[in-house]
């Protein structure tokens, strides 16, 4: 799983103006695809119905997402400016932007989440610019800036910003944020097994902690469970782990993430539906 604003290809020539600039630029990160659409498929669940609000959340979210690419690889490639980079990454931004605006007249609630995601946005193009995207702080940052889709969702379905909602967007942040660091055990630089094992701890502690004080439901808590089976598994095979295509680790973290969220969105449904 791939990370928004750190893409793992090159600014390669596909990116740059030699190609026709009506062509779109679609971001290659799959991995933030399926945090994008499960997050925010747990968050339309909370809220138990789909409207049209909720249809024009899933684009705004999906069209931000989107912006993201063709600016950070703009910002990569400062000493040039790119037309079509920065063409594709403003009608994306003003897809969204304008989407946003629209779902806030009707909650404003939104606007703090709006303020999260360009904080997020902000950080995330700073540490491009100094090559630090890849720092355990800004992947954290910017996988909790993706799970915003949870309350989005809620919240433009017309439900509101509460405890458990907040607890829904931890849940799913630190859930996918267990990738960051089983991926890095797949480089030798970053093989140690300590950070990794200190994160699941702490990321158990907290979801422990989320359930005791009521910002989560027992059976949504459990979801977690599917994290802590993953890494199990990851430290049984370690070897084939560090080994494997990464199509195979893919197909892991998504295998996860659809479990994941097969079990949160059962418990978050009405009993009619469940």
């Amino acid at each position: 799983m791939t990370l928004p604003g750190s893409s793992s290809l090159p600014e390669k020539a596909s990116h740059s103006s030699g190609q026709a600039w009506y062509r779109p630029i679609v971001s290659p990160e799959h991995g933030v695809y399926v945090m994008l659409l499960v997050s925010f498929l747990t968050g339309a669940a909370a809220a138990q119905h789909w409207t049209g609000a909720t249809t024009l959340a899933l684009i705004s979210a999906f069209a931000g997402f989107q912006a993201e690419h063709p600016l950070v690889l703009q910002i990569k490639q400062r000493r040039s400016w790119k037309p079509r980079l920065l063409a594709w990454g403003g009608l994306y931004a003003v897809v969204s932007f304008s989407i946003a605006a629209y779902l806030s007249l009707q909650a404003s609630e939104l606007l703090w989440l709006y303020l999260g995601a360009i904080v997020a946005f902000a950080i995330d193009a700073i540490s491009v610019f100094y090559r630090q995207q890849k720092s355990f702080s800004n992947e954290l940052l910017t996988f909790a800036a993706v799970c915003l889709a949870a309350p989005f969702a809620h919240i433009a379905t017309g439900g509101a910003l509460t405890a458990s909602i907040v607890g829904l967007w931890l849940l799913n942040t630190l859930f996918f944020s267990s990738a960051i660091f089983t991926v890095k055990l797949r480089k030798p630089k970053t093989a140690s097994l300590t950070p990794a094992l200190i994160y699941h701890a702490i990321a158990t502690l907290m979801v422990c902690g989320l359930w005791y004080y009521g910002w989560l439901s027992l059976y949504s808590a459990i979801g977690f469970g599917v994290v802590l089976l993953k890494f199990t598994l990851i430290l049984a095979r370690r070897n084939w782990y560090q080994t494997t295509a990464i199509q195979n680790v893919a197909m892991l973290e998504t295998s996860s993430a659809l479990l994941f969220l097969a079990i949160v969105a059962l418990s978050l449904l009405p009993a009619h539906l469940n």
